[in-house]
């Protein structure tokens, strides 16, 4: 396969350095922690997957169609599943690349290893942050790790009460506190990973948190690296940052300028000594990462909207709703900077007579951190962080979601990196003081390990005690198994479908997004003449007109005969599938001749065109 092909200097390169190294048991000893946790958090995120592992609501569909495409036919870029003739250069799909090669060299199918992909998340980040934990402080370094399940204060008054905040939104707890502010979407890591969508903005946490480590130990331990140490420091950074665009593209926008403001903020360290490499930092990073990637910039046709001023900024409250937590750390750690220059408060009254007082209450803080005289790196992520908050008030990226849901794509893309930052920021701010209060005593080892099991033991137990996505199909990591119960007509069908090879384009229904149809080209990866037409208005916009044309010829297809095999040569379709919303969307009529019926069973059928 071309994929096991690719994967061969990597696996060279490994196997080198184990045999260079020449790794002893007590390096290994020493390493137990790291693997540890590691598997710890995958098999946690594991238990909720074994809990809910059902494809069957939200972006689910879509992003299993992505998977199964880059299973199914391992091309770069991959062929898109909802769009017949068309490839996902159209859409940020590096993270799905990823994980179908992991499944291809495995052989693990699409549907389990889609409940495989989010644990690897969760367990990836979850390592990079006690990293940046383990240089940050001295004690409590697994504070950071908080960032990956704390909820926001909405989703605790949530619970609390069982009433949503912003009684815009349906109290139920299936939307987890992530529709607080008007009209915009404000997910954070535990609801994410909890949904359970293998979504762009989900798979990219686990770059992001390494990014942080990176940009952490640069900053901490620069002048300690020797020179292959910087080497390798720069050319991971460079490989980060450079699949960012590829994995969920509005990363990118957020994280090249903090890579930018550590650079300088280094080069400005050692401008005494003049330190070169420092500069190097600033100046190779850039461009090394695009060509790193420059294959893939070259075909990607992301479409990016202008940049357009606020004129509805959030509700100060709604706003505190989602970020309190952190705002609240932050105000409470710099009581003693306000008392000592309280003039600085000045700042936040041009936002508050403008109208942004969510804005307003982050430029304090913001404001603090950056004067600091003493700033280190928790001050810089928090400043960044608020940064990104004030800028989701001040201006929003232009798309197609309408006027209702304007910034509605900002506030979701941007403010899981702020909760990132801001959370680290937060808890490594909190860990120092509580590092710093001789009232809070050193626990033993003992204790600390009797602690750590029995946390871990409530943790694996919780998603058993019931999940808000838990559905039919649940005990097992096969995200497909529901289909026997509730559509067994689909399930045999689709189980066919997935023994075939070569090249395939099918006929199915279509009705919208975010519904039951399109299953089939999500289930197995096999492309349709068209998927959720939305989804793709979105990334492909309508200059030639089929949005209107596919649906139609869709229809066409199946209720006039005459136009059947015509239709299904102009998309190069080679089969026609027949189920039960097939049935109920359209009134099914098919040729006599010139389809080959090849799958029939519990009231499903396939059919083939005739060569």
């Amino acid at each position: 396969m071309p994929v096991q092909l690719a994967l061969l200097p990597f696996l060279f390169l490994i196997a080198y350095h184990l045999y260079y190294h020449q790794y002893s048991l007590e390096d290994l000893k020493r390493a137990w922690r790291w693997e540890a946790l590691f598997l710890v958090c995958f098999f946690l995120m594991l238990d909720v997957r074994f809990v809910s592992p059902a494809i069957s609501f939200a972006e689910k569909f879509m992003d299993h169609g992505f998977l199964a495409s880059v299973i199914r036919n391992p091309v770069v870029p991959p062929l898109d599943p909802w769009f017949a003739g068309g490839t996902l250069n159209v859409y940020y799909y590096l993270g799905y690349w990823m994980f179908g090669c992991l499944a291809i060299v495995s052989g693990v199918p699409s549907n389990i290893a889609f409940n495989l992909a989010l644990p690897t998340v969760f367990a990836l980040s979850a390592v990079s942050l006690y990293a940046t934990g383990t240089l940050l402080l001295n004690r409590f370094r697994w504070l950071p790790l908080v960032v990956l399940v704390l909820p926001n204060p909405a989703l605790i008054f949530q619970i609390i009460t069982g009433k949503a905040v912003n009684p815009a939104y349906d109290a139920s707890l299936s939307w987890l506190g992530t529709r607080t502010i008007t009209n915009t979407i404000n997910e954070f890591p535990l609801f994410s990973f909890i949904w359970g969508d293998v979504h762009a903005h989900v798979i990219s946490i686990f770059n992001q948190c390494f990014l942080l480590f990176l940009l952490v130990f640069a900053y901490k331990r620069w002048e300690t690296l020797d020179r292959k140490g910087k080497i390798l420091i720069m050319a991971l950074t460079a490989l980060s940052l450079g699949s960012m665009p590829l994995i969920n593209t509005w990363n990118v926008l957020i994280y090249a300028p903090l890579v930018l403001v550590m650079a300088s903020l280094l080069i400005w360290r050692n401008r005494a000594t003049m330190d070169r490499t420092a500069w190097a930092y600033l100046l190779a990073i850039p461009p090394v990462s695009v060509l790193c990637y420059l294959p893939f910039y070259i075909q990607l046709k992301t479409s990016t909207g202008a940049i357009a001023l606020v004129r509805t900024p959030s509700d100060p409250l709604e706003f505190l709703w989602v970020n309190g937590i952190f705002i609240a750390i932050f105000f409470a750690l710099l009581v003693p900077e306000i008392r000592k220059r309280p003039l600085l408060l000045v700042a936040c009254l041009p936002f508050a007579l403008a109208g942004y007082t969510a804005a307003a209450i982050a430029v304090i803080p913001f404001v603090y951190f950056i004067a600091k005289a003493d700033r280190d790196i928790p001050d810089i992520l928090a400043a960044f962080g608020l940064a990104i908050l004030i800028a989701c008030e001040l201006i929003y990226m232009k798309d197609n979601m309408g006027e209702t849901f304007f910034r509605m794509n900002t506030v979701f893309k941007c403010y899981l990196p702020a909760w990132m930052m801001l959370g680290t920021a937060a808890a490594v701010m909190a860990g120092r003081w509580l590092s710093s209060r001789p009232e809070i005593p050193r626990i033993s080892r003992r204790d600390a390990t009797a602690l750590t099991i029995i946390t871990i033991a409530l943790l694996f137990i919780l998603p058993s005690l019931g999940s808000p996505m838990a559905g039919s199909g649940s005990g097992t990591l096969d995200g497909l198994a529901y289909l026997q119960v509730q559509h067994p007509g689909d399930a045999g069908a689709i189980a066919y479908l997935q023994t075939l090879s070569g090249d395939e384009i099918l006929v199915e229904a279509e009705k919208g997004d975010y519904s039951y149809y399109s299953r089939v080209s999500s289930f197995t990866g096999i492309p349709a003449v068209v998927g959720q037409p939305f989804h793709e208005f979105m990334w492909r916009g309508d200059d030639t007109g089929w949005y209107s044309e596919r649906p139609a010829d869709i229809r066409a297809m199946y209720e006039q005969p005459e136009k059947t095999i015509l239709l299904m040569k102009k998309y190069n379709a080679t089969l026609l599938y027949i189920g039960d919303p097939e049935r109920e969307r359209y009134s099914v009529n098919i040729p006599p001749a010139g389809l080959a019926q090849v799958y029939s069973a519990h009231g499903t059928e396939v059919y083939r065109l005739a060569a």
